[in-house]
């Protein structure tokens, strides 16, 4: 049986799924060019104290490491959360070709949501945006995860 989404984006909630088991918010990523998967990357802002550990950042640096260059020029990015500010910043300097990414994030996203930074007059470089791909079961994830540490309204 088939996935209801691209092999990358699976990757990407593996991943996801990876970081909730570490204690982080579950976010996962991968960088793919030419149907070849370049890197993977997860949130481990906790296990290796860098606030910019985020998904985006670990996964966009394994692929510039794994081609030798900054630039990712043909370079896909599969994410299982709307980017924040940080990261669309990251993926416009590294040229990222497409875009996709499962769950919006209203609160802290920054591609269809808040800044909406790769619509901005400074932004030099902006990705093909899909989004949408693998939402529901990355949603859930993260609902999940942050369920299960709230207090019980009481």
């Amino acid at each position: 049986m088939g996935f209801p989404f691209p092999d990358p984006m699976r990757l990407a909630l593996e991943e996801a799924r990876a970081a909730a088991l570490a204690g982080e918010v579950p976010v996962g990523a991968a960088v793919t060019r030419g149907g070849e998967l370049l890197a993977l990357g997860r949130n481990r802002m906790r296990d290796s104290a860098d606030p910019t550990a985020h998904a985006e950042i670990v996964a966009l640096r394994g692929a510039a490491a794994a081609l030798g260059t900054s630039r990712l020029d043909g370079c896909d990015l599969w994410v299982t959360l709307e980017p924040c500010a940080m990261c669309a910043g990251a993926i416009a300097l590294a040229r990222i070709a497409r875009l996709y990414f499962g769950a919006a994030d209203p609160k802290g996203g920054a591609v269809l949501h808040g800044p909406r930074l790769f619509g901005q007059p400074t932004c030099h470089h902006a990705p093909e945006i899909y989004p949408g791909i693998g939402e529901s079961e990355a949603a859930d994830l993260l609902r999940g995860f942050f369920r299960e540490r709230r207090p019980a309204a009481g």
